[in-house]
């Protein structure tokens, strides 16, 4: 008998079973069936007449790196094989809350884990009872022996690599999830002010046409646009998901083009003061890039690089001196298009409690770019290729340059990301390194991986963490953003905590 169903399909058969048949739905990820699920499926099942069994989809795992362990057709498979589910499907949302609307069980059973609603920090337990209230169902929670998939999967060997499951293991033998959990929370009434250019991202997906029949170029096919908010919006929109106090101070162009976009795509908890910069658009940086694999092609640039006039630079000092003692944490991502003067970054220097600071490269301010116009600040994050260029060396070891770097500026701790070889993190008054492994599993578009870095590992360090905690948490921002396109996605704190608890079992 057929088993596996889309859930829409589903839907339709049970509503001609349900009249004379009590139905009761697991959900659960499932990776690796143990003898927890096939005990909690029995007892699932024992209480009604058909056992319905869903199973979240791939891109809705979120359990960490190279998670799920099985794809979503092997895990419906495996299920398959078990005689006493009746019927099974993916789901593809989210949350569970869509599938308990869909196939309205009279039982929805979850383990015994999922009793004290407290230690649910998602919130999702609450919402799916109060979901399968409003069709005159119940949740029922099964006392059969617990195991743990990720324990399984993780104590395997085969999900982590050496460098990985060496620096998991400093953490685990150092802190318990709750206190992880605790720390994170308690960054919500950090005051943080974000000052750095915002950026409007425009991806075009194309499709290759061919070579022009008269001229030496590629043609492309435009299939659709997507913008996304970037630069110091960004790393407003990560923090904002972290604390309740954030204001970005930043510029708009004159004509205050793409305004209305960058108001809706800031999160609702974000104070802004933008200065209107003369002659100037809002920056925008066109993308184009080849859908089929996500590949860019070209990009295109819109802004004016000239310096703000005297009596906006006046303005911006002004604010500064007025308003940056009033802020916890002050984060700079200065990407050298004309807002942040000599003078301005003195002031920042000078005047902020805390301070953190990305100076990055790009392809218009490469050959003026540099980090000099800020010094003696806390924190400062930067890529292998932005130091060596600072530098103007490419040759000496990386610690013998984040070294010099620290001493030539006075900053009290560097981040050096190197992609897929991790992060290294000195510490100045210890003179220690930190060295962390990357943990993207699927890197799909490296843009804005630098800020949501920035953005965490700032947060981190202002509450003094753990120099290991602060790369692990950091780290796995940075790779929320990798593994989505642009900045289309935000770092979400409950996905870092859902993470960081299952890869510490």
């Amino acid at each position: 008998m057929k088993k596996i169903f889309e859930l829409n399909q589903l839907s339709t058969i049970l509503k001609k079973k349900r009249k004379n048949k009590k139905i009761v739905l697991c959900h659960g990820v499932f990776d690796i069936l143990h003898l927890g699920h096939i005990e909690h499926f029995k007892s699932s099942k024992s209480l009604g007449d058909i056992l319905v069994v869903t199973v979240t989809s791939d891109k809705f795992v979120k359990k960490g790196p190279n998670r799920p362990f099985f794809n979503i057709k092997e895990r419906l498979k495996a299920l398959e094989a078990i005689e006493f589910i009746d019927y099974i499907s993916a789901s593809e949302f989210e949350t569970s809350k869509e599938v308990l609307e869909k196939i309205k069980p009279d039982i929805y059973c979850k383990g015994k884990d999922y009793k004290n609603t407290k230690n649910d920090f998602t919130g999702q337990i609450l919402n799916e009872i109060k979901t399968i209230k409003k069709f005159g169902g119940k949740i029922q929670y099964t006392n059969d022996k617990l195991f743990s998939s990720s324990k399984i999967i993780n104590s395997s060997g085969s999900i982590f690599d050496e460098e990985q499951v060496k620096f998991l293991d400093k953490i685990k033998s150092n802190f318990h999830f709750n206190k992880i959990r605790n720390v994170i929370e308690s960054l919500k009434n950090l005051r943080i002010l974000v000052i750095g250019e915002i950026i409007v991202d425009q991806y075009n997906f194309c499709k290759v046409v061919g070579k022009s029949g008269k001229e030496p170029v590629l043609t492309f096919q435009k299939l659709e646009t997507e913008k996304y908010l970037g630069g110091a919006g960004a790393i407003a929109n990560h923090l904002a998901n972290f604390s309740k106090k954030v204001t970005i101070f930043s510029t708009i162009g004159e004509k205050l083009d793409h305004l209305s976009f960058i108001k809706k795509k800031l999160n609702k908890n974000i104070k802004y003061n933008f200065i209107k910069k003369n002659n100037s658009p809002t920056i925008l940086k066109e993308k184009y890039v080849q859908k089929m694999d996500n590949r860019k092609v070209f990009s295109t640039y819109t802004f004016n690089d000239d310096p703000l006039n005297e009596i906006q630079k006046k303005n911006v000092l002004k604010f500064i001196k007025k308003n940056i003692k009033n802020f916890d944490l002050v984060i700079v991502s200065d990407y050298s298009h004309g807002f942040l003067s000599k003078d301005t970054a003195n002031s920042i220097s000078k005047l902020s409690r805390f301070l953190s600071v990305n100076c990055q490269i790009n392809s218009a301010n490469i050959n003026s770019h540099t980090l000099k116009k800020y010094k003696n600040y806390e924190l400062l994050i930067i890529n292998e290729g932005e130091l060596r260029h600072e530098l103007r060396n490419n040759s000496e070891d990386i610690k013998k340059l984040i070294r010099l770097i620290s001493n030539q500026l006075k900053i009290k701790n560097v981040i050096v990301t190197q992609g897929s070889l991790g992060a290294t993190y000195y510490n100045k008054k210890q003179n220690k390194f930190y060295i962390a492994p990357a943990f993207a599993s699927k890197v799909i578009d490296k843009v804005g991986a630098g800020d949501a870095m920035l953005a965490i590992s700032s947060l981190c360090l202002k509450k003094n963490l753990d120099k290991n905690l602060l790369l692990l948490i950091s780290s796995l921002a940075a790779s929320q953003v990798v593994e989505n396109i642009g900045n289309s996605k935000n770092v979400d704190k409950k996905e870092i905590l859902k993470s960081i608890n299952y890869i510490l079992k």
